[in-house]
């Protein structure tokens, strides 16, 4: 009974192990040294044939045989130590030397007759290839070198697999002296040993004789080696100390390092130090490629930084979840006019990175051109609060803030996001196996977004589609670009590490050319996502103006298939008596980018005369003042339905000015809280409220 129980469970129990991470296919993509300073990597369950064969016949030739001990090679071991006054040979088979391994004591005759009953007790346990693979992990191979895994990729820059004859017979001999016979002294009677193997094999009948002559001329190793380090950030991420089977692909992670590291030495000439990206398969959800920051080799501060992993601000790349979800929802259609005038709602005025306003603009076109205003009026209209547990159920974890914090920037990079993050979340609206109709909308849209290479994939076959967004961060410190095929998703971040700002740093123009890069490395199948089918009939007529519900009044319409909750919507509010009339607001600013709209021809009770463009009713106002002190004052503007009328201006009931054809007027009013009214000749009337802060 003490023999059955002398054994421990875990012969190698509190040893430390190398962290080591493998590509989907086996391969190594990176490790990271044990916390003993040893490169240890975890055990593996099998041995390659070569060295088994070449350990065996080094070390215990009877191993196949013997129940752990052998004593014939005992007796003759204490019969040459005896001849020779100490001890020259210690006869342990490679199941006692497994026990000696795992235990870890004094060398002594006492010592070596415990690992003797251990051992048998060993081989009751254990297939004789286990023994032989535990040997293996944990054997010394000289330095801080421990197991064959390891010694293979540190002496030979591949895996155990794949040694020749001549590498596995000197990783073989090599555990018989590692304090004497290593890479940097002995190498001579390393040498010798390893030939001596290599005869005995072919004695042995285990090599042929053509093997053993190119064996004999193969050279030892000179120092040892780096070990892979295909995606360091990814590695380092993984956990510690234990073997990771990835979902990276080898050879895609290597062309997509290539491609970013070459991008990426490129900006640096323009002061864009780091640059990121990530690469999903849609189909599984997994992460294929993945490079936390380009180009290792190149000091910079930051150059540490999983910037893949890491937050920033968003920019504009959030807003095809709120189109997204708007459209599901019914409170937009695919090409629903959003207003796209100027607003300032508590102090927050959003502009378009154009610096101009379309007045009215269909919600796809808003979406691909990224449009800042209606992306507000539509978060506005949609709720920040929803839009914000709305992210976090798509996963992205950054947004730990409250709603409130956040406010209606959120959509416009209020918030901070991680590239994997938002990437899984594009791939998993890509990859859906049933994608909904209002998804297939929003990835139709963003197929139209300009291309970097100002490629048309309408006329040229060969040019790959892609639906794509980009983002740009407030002080062009974060560049975001992500596409879609109905294969792979694709995110690229691009900017500092250290987070200072580079003008010209934009999501089209420095992260959209790398994504497009390496969406050309990718297989593809060109197939493009197909428009689901519904489950009930949702076919509807669209005032093809307004893009709305058509109204008794659209003369023009369109039937399109729509998300179901799009058919309780409502109607379009923009045709009376046939005209298309917009308010006076956006048709203020839509005007002058389309020149055919043409308005009301006649005027009726329901048309609103004027509006208010700036500022919005509510607004508090912070009066500027020039060097010398004066108060400068704020343009007030109003825009009228028609081009040639005469306001008159009353602020608290105080009249202050007339305007004609351009109605704005510059005022400067006191601290406090003010009513402003503009009266047109026919009697007709509009007014604001504002404070004018201290």
């Amino acid at each position: 009974m003490a023999w059955l129980l002398c054994l421990p469970r875990d012969l190698f129990k509190g040893t430390s192990y190398s962290t080591v991470v493998e590509s989907a296919e086996g391969e190594l993509l990176g490790a990271r040294i044990a916390a003993d300073g040893q490169w240890r990597f975890p055990p593996c369950d099998t041995v390659p044939e070569r060295f088994a064969t070449a350990l065996v016949q080094f070390e215990d030739r009877q191993f196949w045989w013997h129940p752990g001990v052998n004593p014939v090679a005992m007796g003759r071991a204490l019969i040459q130590n005896i001849r020779s006054g100490h001890v020259v040979s210690g006869g342990s088979t490679l199941t006692m030397q497994v026990i000696r391994l795992s235990r870890q004591r004094e060398r002594t005759v006492w010592q070596k007759l415990v690992e003797s009953v251990l051992a048998t007790r060993l081989e009751l346990r254990c297939r004789k290839r286990t023994i032989l693979a535990l040997y293996a992990s944990h054997a010394p191979f000289g330095g801080n070198v421990v197991g064959l895994e390891a010694a293979a990729w540190r002496y030979f820059g591949r895996p155990a697999s794949e040694l020749s004859w001549a590498e596995a017979a000197t990783l073989a001999v090599l555990p018989n002296a590692p304090s004497t016979l290593h890479l940097g002294k002995g190498r001579e009677e390393l040498l010798q040993k390893r030939n001596r193997l290599l005869k005995r094999l072919l004695e042995h009948g285990d090599i042929q004789a053509d093997t053993y002559a190119a064996a004999l001329e193969e050279p030892l190793p000179d120092a040892p080696l780096p070990l892979p380090a295909y995606a360091p950030h990814y590695v380092e991420a993984c956990p510690k100390g234990v073997r990771t089977r990835t979902s990276l692909r080898i050879g895609l992670q290597k062309a997509v390092s290539a491609v970013v590291d070459r991008q990426s030495d490129d900006l640096a000439r323009e002061g864009v130090a780091d640059l990121a990206a990530v690469v999903m398969d849609n189909r599984t959800g997994e992460v294929v490629a993945y490079v936390g920051n380009a180009s290792p080799y190149r000091e910079r501060p930051g150059v540490q930084v999983d910037i893949a992993a890491s937050p920033r601000s968003t920019g504009s790349i959030l807003k095809p979840f709120l189109y997204e979800a708007a459209l599901e929802e019914g409170l937009i259609l695919p090409r629903t006019l959003l207003p796209d005038i100027p607003v300032n709602l508590g102090g927050f005025a959003p502009q378009n990175f154009d610096r101009q306003f379309y007045g009215a603009v269909p919600a796809n076109e808003a979406l691909a051109r990224s449009l800042n205003v209606p992306a507000v009026f539509l978060l506005r209209q949609y709720g920040v609060p929803k839009f914000h547990s709305l992210l976090q159920a798509r996963g992205l974890t950054t947004f730990t803030r409250s709603a409130e914090t956040y406010g209606l920037s959120l959509i416009l990079g209020g918030g901070e996001g991680r590239l994997d993050e938002i990437t899984a979340a594009y791939s998993a609206m890509a990859g859906s196996d049933r994608p909904s109709l209002a998804t297939w909308y929003i990835l139709d849209a963003l197929k139209e977004v300009n291309r970097p290479d100002e490629l048309d994939w309408r006329l040229i076959r060969s040019v790959r589609k892609a639906a794509w967004k980009t983002g740009t961060s407030y002080g062009f410190r974060d560049a975001w670009a992500v596409g879609m095929t109905p294969e792979y998703t694709i995110g690229v971040w691009a900017g500092n590490a250290e987070g200072q700002g580079v003008p010209g740093l934009t999501g089209a123009r420095t992260a959209g050319p790398v994504m497009f890069d390496i969406l050309n490395l990718l297989p593809s199948s060109n197939a493009w996502f197909e428009r689901p089918d519904t489950d009930r009939p949702s076919l509807a007529k669209v005032c093809v103006a307004s893009g709305y519900l058509a109204g008794p009044e659209c003369p023009e319409t369109e039937e399109m298939v729509l998300p179901s909750a799009c058919l309780q919507s409502d109607p379009c509010p923009y045709h009376r008596n046939g005209e298309f009339v917009l308010p006076p607001a956006m048709e203020w600013f839509y005007k002058p980018h389309h020149p055919e709209y043409v308005g009301a021809r006649r005027k009726t009770a329901s048309d609103q005369a004027m509006e208010f463009i700036y500022p919005g009713s509510g607004t508090v106002l912070y009066l500027p003042r020039q060097l010398s002190g004066e108060v400068e004052g704020v343009v007030f503007r109003v825009a009228h339905h028609s081009s040639d009328a005469t306001l008159w201006w009353h602020l608290d009931q105080t009249y202050v000015g007339e305007t004609r054809f351009i109605h704005e007027l510059r005022l400067a009013p006191a601290p406090g809280r003010h009513t402003l009214t503009v009266v047109d000749g026919d009697g007709n009337s509009a007014s604001i409220v504002f404070t004018v802060a201290e």
